[in-house]
């Protein structure tokens, strides 16, 4: 038995199929010259097009690099503790962020909220949490309780409480109800269902989501110190303050090497976790 041959489309059915795809090719096209449009509409704003300002600035940057070689490590000892500070900051900080924000994205995912205005409660409150930079909230922690890293824990914690909420809430929203229903059909209670239905599909997600917040966490608890919230940061602020641009840069390099080795274990941290 010969093969059969395969079904010529109508011709009317092919050029709908080509109208289609010039419409959404053409939509598409519009779409991003928008956004290349509202791009180069800020860019002009804040004078990244003004080539002449940009011209007269690189003389003062190469004089600033100039200054800055070769690094001076002299002091390197007394760098030690404040790394240690920054890097337990930014545990703590992550730490407390995944402590409270599990609850918080059960009660602000729409699957698993138990009532639509505890919803939308959570959602304002995980905003509200995002929206204060965690700079603002170090400035005001530092007033609140004083020098060194505990206002870094509570202004990285409660920052990072808004994004890691979100994206674990995020995640609980796009689990896959067959074993909800599964496990509601077998008569579980609601807080069974999220512990056996729901908690075991966004796990990886959250331990992924953790510890890229980790990795940041790491990276802004260095800022946190020039505001007197200890750690690195404070040493490289004292620096910066007296002129001592060798000092400088040999403390960017420290924090380089420690964002390195961050971002390593961090790497090695997701994949034990898949």
């Amino acid at each position: 038995m010969q093969p059969s041959a395969s079904i010529p489309q109508p011709v009317d059915e092919q050029q709908g199929v080509l109208e289609q795809y010039s419409k959404g090719w053409k939509r598409r096209l519009l779409q991003l010259l928008v956004v290349m449009g509202i791009v180069l509409i800020a860019a002009w704003y804040v004078g990244l097009l003004n080539a002449g300002t940009l011209a007269e600035g690189i003389p003062a940057i190469m004089t600033l690099a100039g200054e800055s070689f070769p690094p001076d490590f002299r002091n390197a000892a007394d760098w030690f503790l404040p790394l240690v500070d920054t890097l337990a900051m930014s545990i703590a900080g992550t730490a407390v962020a995944v402590l409270f924000s599990v609850p918080l994205a059960f009660l602000a995912a729409r699957n698993t909220s138990p009532h639509p205005l505890v919803f939308q409660v959570a959602r304002v409150l995980l905003n509200a949490l995002r929206s204060v930079p965690e700079l603002i909230m170090g400035i005001i922690f530092v007033a609140a309780v004083g020098f060194g890293a505990l206002p870094g824990v509570l202004a990285l914690g409660l920052h990072s409480i808004g994004m890691v909420g979100k994206f674990f809430a995020e995640a609980i929203e796009h689990v896959d109800e067959a074993p909800v229903e599964a496990a509601r059909a077998a008569g579980a209670s609601p807080l069974q269902v999220l512990y056996h239905a729901v908690l075991p599909q966004v796990m990886p997600q959250f331990a992924d989501v953790s510890i890229y917040r980790w990795e940041y966490n790491f990276r802004a608890s260095t800022v946190m110190g020039m505001v007197g919230a200890g750690g690195i940061g404070f040493e490289l602020m004292g620096s910066l303050r007296i002129m001592q641009y060798q000092e400088v840069f040999a403390i960017l390099l420290v924090i380089l090497l420690m964002v390195t080795l961050v971002d390593a274990l961090s790497g090695r941290l997701r994949k034990a976790f898949k």
